[in-house]
């Protein structure tokens, strides 16, 4: 069901009803972002083992917010997209741990590309009132910092492991401000379904 076209108001309520799924997302990001700029000294090996559980984590639960959808005969094949992409990248990071900062670079950088290319199509499908800006705005943060790392390859691995934590930060912070909006427009809906 994933090219079947469902009116507006249904997707958007789609995203209204998996706020908590968003939420979770931003969290996780918060808790990579602090664990990376705590220690910004760490190795390279240990950056990539954190990059790779933080990817692997935020595809499941896109995967899971894509069944949740599919469930419901509602959009989903971006969600799996998505996830896809971000436990393709985990699992390249943890089967290659001891390649070379380059090849770190360039796979962050797709994710952080693809991943938000993603996001912003997600976005643009929904209503204004139901997250399009935050989700907008963390999709732009995400190419931003994919394009930043395909500059600047070369760069310390402190500068890039103070680069992903902020990007991580700031990106986890857009998620929960977008969920809790998106929690407020359910409760808001909910008196009004029973009335």
């Amino acid at each position: 069901m994933a090219g079947s076209a469902l009116p507006v108001d249904d997707r958007n309520a789609c995203l209204a009803r998996n706020w908590r799924w968003l939420l979770l997302r931003g969290i996780l990001a918060i808790v990579f972002a602090v664990l990376v700029l705590l220690q910004p000294g760490l190795a390279l090996f240990s950056l990539i083992l954190l990059f790779a559980a933080y990817a692997i984590a935020d595809g499941i639960v896109a995967i899971v917010s894509a069944v949740r959808a599919a469930r419901r005969h509602e959009r989903w094949g971006w969600f799996v997209l998505e996830g896809v992409i971000g436990i393709a990248a985990g699992a390249l990071a943890f089967l290659l741990p001891g390649i070379a900062m380059f090849s770190f670079v360039l796979l962050a950088a797709v994710w952080a590309l693809a991943s938000g290319v993603a996001m912003i199509v997600a976005a643009i499908r929904v209503r204004r009132d139901h997250g399009r800006l935050w989700l907008a705005v963390a999709g732009l943060l995400s190419v931003a910092l994919g394009v930043l790392l395909f500059l600047q390859p070369l760069t310390g691995a402190i500068v890039l492991t103070l680069w992903i934590g902020a990007y991580a930060l700031a990106f986890g912070v857009l998620l929960i401000v977008a969920a809790i909006g998106l929690r407020r427009r359910c409760a808001d809906a909910a008196p009004a379904d029973a009335a």
